[in-house]
């Protein structure tokens, strides 16, 4: 039987988020929107409804649609003009597109593909667990590249040499990161791709929380372009590379389940596309009609204009809280993209000691109703983020007020 790890955050968010009268600060998805919303929010109202209800629901094309795989490509290349303006690189198309089931199953079916015994992995840490979980769960031996609080949860590519041996086979990023909303800026992801590309290292970048780059230092500079719009510098040299992603996260879609994997190497998709003859036929037909009318030019602008609305007032809220108002029992490095904080909380009351995540979550749940999610169990596995709790905040911004109001009259009753 394969061994495989609980995944951690999965369950306790399946255990708990459906508690009666739940107030989910737990979420990580932007709030989500519905089709009459997308119609709403399209520009050119003279186009059709996303969904053909009159087209027959066969399989449909069994790596997605031409449409919603070149839309895809066009999300990736948002910024290619940017970082190869000689044209070193080719814009992506359709070709270089897979449509899976959700970003989930895109990460797995890289792994699947890729790794086994005899192999070695480098996962940056903390991160969304099955980064590291299933490529181990295949027999692969899977290095741990520690993001400090002191650096921003900036990965420090000088510690890489300590990481990487001879087998290094996969290098796995995770951009914007989740639980930390960090980013890896372009001159450290350029930094990657040259250590990478001198030892034929592949380099996977799950970047579900990509374009939500909302917060970051200097609002003036670009945000950093998908890690396939980025090539080593220097002459002749390459660096194979994959991007996966979703409708989940920053385009507030996760009931569509639908993903995608891109890279530029035409073999390695043609691998990915066998392996996945095994997990999936094809995506839903309904799901791909409705992400290409999201991901269509009249609509996506204003899509992302919305995500990145309700995280920059969110973010503004939870700041207020974190820095604030309850600065003496919270600390952070407050996030520059996506949905998600890593805070950690300490008890005042006893010397300033953390807190027990897990029965602190719990805690707080049976008191307020309030939900997010324990740092140590989730992201930590069980002995590293103590006193942590990940926090989602691009829900509905009354959702979160009300959250954070009731989680400070807890923490002026318990901690401080």
């Amino acid at each position: 039987m394969v061994k495989i790890t609980p995944f951690e955050v999965e369950q306790w968010m399946d255990r708990y988020e459906t508690t009666p009268g739940v107030i989910n600060i737990a979420e990580t998805c932007c709030a989500s929107i519905s089709v009459n919303d997308l119609i709403s929010l399209n520009t050119d109202k003279s186009l059709p409804s996303p969904l053909q209800l009159s087209k027959k629901l066969t399989y449909g094309d069994i790596l997605g649609s031409s449409t919603l795989r070149s839309r895809v490509a066009s999300l990736l290349n948002r910024d290619l003009n940017l970082y190869s303006p000689d044209g070193d690189l080719e814009p992506l198309t359709a070709e270089n597109v897979i449509i899976t089931q959700g970003a989930i199953a895109a990460n797995f079916l890289v792994f699947y593909t890729l790794v086994g015994p005899g192999d070695h992995v480098i996962s940056v840490y903390p991160t969304y667990q099955q980064l590291y979980s299933v490529p181990e769960s295949l027999g692969a031996e899977v290095s741990l590249w520690k993001l400090k609080a002191e650096k921003g949860y900036v990965p420090d590519v000088e510690v890489l040499e300590g990481l990487v041996k001879d087998n290094t086979k996969l290098l796995v990023l995770n951009n914007p990161n989740n639980p930390t909303g960090a980013t890896i800026p372009t001159s450290t992801l350029q930094s990657i791709l040259g250590f990478c590309s001198s030892r034929n290292i592949t380099i996977l970048s799950d970047e579900v929380y990509s374009p939500l780059f909302h917060s970051l230092p200097n609002q003036s500079s670009p945000s950093p372009p998908s890690i396939l719009s980025l090539s080593p510098s220097g002459t002749h040299k390459t660096c194979t590379t994959l991007s996966t992603g979703s409708t989940s996260k920053s385009l507030a879609l996760a009931g569509l389940r639908l993903g995608w994997i891109a890279s530029r190497s035409p073999s390695l998709l043609r691998a990915i596309a066998s392996a996945r003859d095994y997990t999936a036929t094809s995506v839903s037909q309904l799901d791909d009609q409705v992400a290409s009318y999201a991901l269509g030019p009249t609509v996506l602008p204003a899509l992302l204009e919305r995500n990145l609305g309700l995280a920059r007032t969110n973010l503004t809220l939870l700041t207020e809280f974190v820095e604030g108002k309850y600065g003496k029992v919270c600390s952070w490095v407050r996030p520059t993209a996506g949905t998600t904080a890593l805070v950690q909380f300490r008890k005042l009351r006893e010397g300033g000691e953390p807190v027990d995540d897990a029965a602190f979550v719990l805690d707080v749940l049976e008191k307020t109703n309030v939900l997010f999610m324990p740092g140590s169990p989730c992201f930590g596995l069980g002995k590293d983020f103590k006193g942590y709790v990940r926090i989602g905040y691009a829900c509905e911004t009354e959702v979160l007020k009300s959250g954070l109001e009731l989680l400070g009259q807890y923490v002026e009753q318990h901690l401080l």
